[in-house]
């Protein structure tokens, strides 16, 4: 490590005792925040360990619909993210109303994703069109699009959330990998949103099959995130967090990672004894990258980027998280 990051580590542990900060960080972000975090998890897991901590600031390392969900569960506690541009493309895949013709651009990216929004394509337009039918919205969305929606769910807890609603037949937002995933695990009719993760998107049957051929011993695990076609070939599907789980429980020794690369810096750290190899060098987040220690220290010095959710999107956000929430 070096002594320009030990320098930023102590300067960030005195800041956060002196403004009583905890700082949480996503599973995908950079290694040296990872280490510094108080916290390392998914961003729902995250949120709701913010809400338990007696603390007066969170620092958020991770993108944007992220911290808003921190400032929907904690709402009397100032919730800062480190780069305001750390925003998720998928997240930004659907409106709750407002049309958006415009190609959306995301920092962080060479070659940005030519996304467009055209004005029928609303979450609105939608229930329109599906009346009655409720809208199960995954937590990677913003906050105005949870409100919009009648229950959240994760990507470990999907098919849960809907097997619970009475309702044969339910809207799944925005990820249409993850609506597939759950359609095939449910009998449930699951009407998909068009929307995916450009990280998980990337992975193709025949990756497997090479990482197979290279590395035959070990456990293919995926994201249900990832194609459809993926995920059948793949040896475990779950979330990040189900992934350390399982890692860990498990008996094999090697695994092939099928997620965005910085979730291998805690399955080799907690994993010492086994050995982990990405399903494809590339599958990195522009976005969960732009975080650095330097923007954590700017964050607890200069009290940037402060992300708050208005009351009224709040209280309806954090209506369709505790429904989730309340499933045993």
């Amino acid at each position: 490590m070096s002594s320009e990051w030990t320098y930023l580590q102590d300067d960030i542990l005195k800041l956060k005792e002196e403004r009583r900060a905890i700082l949480l960080s996503h599973n995908y972000q950079r290694d040296e925040v990872q280490e510094i975090a108080d916290f390392v998890g998914d961003s729902l897991e995250l949120s709701r360990t913010a809400s338990t901590i007696d603390c007066e600031v969170i620092v958020f390392a991770g993108v944007q619909f992220m911290a808003e969900s921190a400032s929907v569960l904690c709402p009397d506690k100032t919730v800062l993210i480190p780069e305001i541009d750390a925003g998720c493309p998928m997240a930004e895949m659907i409106r709750v109303s407002a049309p958006r013709d415009e190609i959306a651009t995301f920092p962080g990216f060479e070659n940005p994703p030519p996304y467009i929004f055209p004005r029928e394509f609303t979450l609105r337009d939608i229930k329109a069109e599906n009346p009655g039918v409720p809208v199960v919205a995954y937590v990677n969305t913003t906050a105005d699009v949870k409100a919009e929606s009648d229950i959240c769910c994760t990507s470990a807890n999907v098919v849960k959330v809907i097997e619970s609603l009475p309702d044969e037949k339910v809207i799944c937002i925005p990820d249409r990998n993850l609506s597939m995933w759950a359609q095939r695990n449910s009998n449930k009719q699951v009407i998909a949103w068009d929307g995916y993760c450009h990280v998980h998107e990337r992975a193709q049957p025949d990756d497997i099959k090479k990482a197979r051929e290279h590395h035959p011993k070990a456990l293919v695990m995926a994201h249900p995130e990832c194609r459809l076609d993926v995920l059948e070939r793949a040896d475990h599907v779950t979330s990040t967090s189900g992934m350390l789980r399982f890692a860990k429980a498990s008996s094999e020794k090697e695994f092939i990672v099928g997620t965005e690369l910085g979730l291998m810096y805690r399955l080799r750290k907690e994993n010492p004894d086994k050995t982990f190899f990405p399903l494809r060098e590339d599958m990195i987040c522009p976005s969960m990258k732009l975080t650095t220690l330097e923007s954590v220290a700017r964050a607890l010095k200069e009290n940037t980027y402060v992300v708050k959710v208005s009351d009224t999107i709040r209280q309806s956000a954090k209506k369709a998280l505790d429904r989730m929430l309340g499933i045993p």
